[in-house]
C-alpha cells in the first residue's frame, strides 16, 4: 500500500549576524516565524567565532556566510549594524544578498543593511525604503533615488526593506512574503503589535490555536 507523502519540510530562514547588529530590529520577525513553524538559522562571517550584538549579547552562528547557498534557504534577513556605516566589513553579506536575489530567493533588509544593498547596486531597479532618502543618497554607487518610497516598509518582488524605527512593519512584510499568516490573521497581528488594538487579539489567538 502506497502512503501519501506528507508536505515537504520548510527550508530555514537565515538571519545574518555580525558584531554590532541591532538585535531588536528582528526580534518580532524571528520570534513569530519560529512560533509559526519556520526554523531560523543564524549566519556569521567566520567559522567558530561568536558575534556580539549592539545590545551586548553573544551569539554563536549556526553556519558561516561562505557555506550559505540560496537553494538551501527560504529567505535571507539582514539586520542593521554600526558596521554597515563604518566601512566595507559587511560587504560580503550584501554580495550574498545579490546571489539570493539572482536565484529568486527573497532578501529582507532593515536599517543600515539597506545602505549595504545600496552600495551593492541592489536598490537601483527596485522600490525600496530606508531610514531616510538622504541616508541612501550618501552611499557610493547608489542610483536608486527615483525608486525610494516614503513608507514604513516596502516589498518589491523578492526584496523587502524597512527603516530602523519599523521592526513591526518589517516583520509584517516578511510574514506576508513567507505566507506565515493568512491575510486576516496578519492584519490582526499588525494591529495588535503596532497599534495596540485589543480587538485584534482574539482574531490572532484564533489563528494561533488553529495552526497545526
Amino acid at each position: 500500500m502506497n502512503e501519501t507523502p506528507g508536505p515537504a519540510p520548510r527550508q530555514p530562514v537565515h538571519l545574518a549576524v555580525y558584531d554590532t547588529y541591532a538585535d531588536w530590529e528582528t526580534g518580532h520577525t524571528t520570534a513569530h516565524l519560529t512560533r509559526r513553524g519556520h526554523a531560523v538559522r543564524t549566519v556569521g562571517p567566520a567559522a567558530g567565532r561568536p558575534v556580539t550584538t549592539m545590545g551586548g549579547l553573544r551569539v554563536q552562528p549556526d553556519l558561516t556566510l561562505a557555506d550559505l547557498r540560496p537553494e538551501d534557504s527560504a529567505m535571507l534577513i539582514l539586520t542593521g549594524a554600526s558596521l554597515w556605516d563604518a566601512g566595507d566589513d559587511l560587504a560580503p553579506f550584501a554580495a550574498k544578498a545579490r546571489a539570493f536575489l539572482a536565484a529568486g530567493v527573497p532578501v529582507a533588509a532593515i536599517c543600515g543593511a539597506t545602505a549595504g544593498l545600496a552600495r551593492e547596486g541592489l536598490l537601483d531597479g527596485r522600490a525600496h525604503t530606508s531610514a531616510a532618502s538622504g541616508y541612501l543618497a550618501r552611499q557610493p554607487r547608489y542610483g536608486g533615488a527615483e525608486r525610494y518610497v516614503e513608507a514604513d516598509a516596502v516589498t518589491d518582488g523578492d526584496l523587502i526593506t524597512a527603516g530602523p524605527t519599523e521592526p513591526v512593519a518589517f516583520a509584517r512584510e516578511v510574514f506576508a512574503r513567507l505566507g506565515a499568516y493568512e491575510p486576516e490573521a496578519l492584519d490582526a497581528w499588525y494591529r495588535l503589535f503596532h497599534d495596540s488594538d485589543a480587538s485584534a487579539y482574539p482574531v490572532l489567538m484564533a489563528a494561533e490555536t488553529g495552526h497545526a
